[in-house]
This record gives structure tokens, sequence and C-alpha cells, in this order.
């Protein structure tokens, strides 16, 4: 049997609520629906990495922000960007959030072409 360990971090407010809500729907804890998903990407992590797939570690960095879809798709040899968000369900990890400089660095571009 493990041990429970305290630990402090931070998370987006608005995430934190919309947990709560998932987690009153599902009659369960935020803490349950955080060590469930903790969980399961550390016992992912670990599998692939012992039989020496770097496939999910491609992915979760991608997840992460680390590499962009283009290394990720040379990486894994992904036909399509609909080839990578099927993998990136399949390994239940999320999409990467694009910066908010990016995101209105795509606003500015949209903008401009619609004058």
């Amino acid at each position: 049997m493990s041990a429970n360990v305290h630990f402090t971090g931070s998370v987006d407010r608005d995430l934190l609520r919309r947990a709560k809500v998932v987690a009153a729907k599902a009659e369960t804890s935020v803490n349950a629906l955080f060590n469930a998903e903790l969980r399961y990407l550390v016992e992912t992590f670990e599998a692939a990495d012992a039989v020496g797939n770097q496939n999910f570690k491609v992915l979760l960095a991608f997840s992460l922000g680390r590499v962009d879809d283009q290394a990720v798709l040379d990486a894994l040899g992904l036909a399509s960007q609909e080839d990578l968000f099927l993998l990136m369900a399949q390994a239940r990890l999320p999409m990467p959030r694009l910066s908010d400089a990016a995101t209105q660095g795509m606003v500015a571009e949209l903008h401009a072409l619609s004058l």
C-alpha cells in the first residue's frame, strides 16, 4: 500500500471549476480524478519506455507544447494533422494550447486577410 503525499501545485482557475463540475457529476472528488489521470499518464509512459517505444514521449512533448506539430508528424511518420489528432486522442493526451502571442498573431493575420 502506498502512502499519500500532499503537495502544492497550481491549476488554471477555470479548469479547476470545470473539474469540480465533472467530479460532482461523476460523484467523486477532484483528487480522485487527478490521481486516476496522473496514474494513467505515468503508467502509460513507463510501459512505453520499458519496451523502448518513444512514441508516447514524443506525443507528451507535443501535448506540453515543447515540440511543434511538424516535428511530431516527422518523428512518428504521420501523413496528416488528422492522423496526429487521432493518435493524441488514442493516447488520451490533450492537444497543446497556443500561447496568447501565437493566438493574437493568428487573429491579426486573419484580420489582415479580411481587409
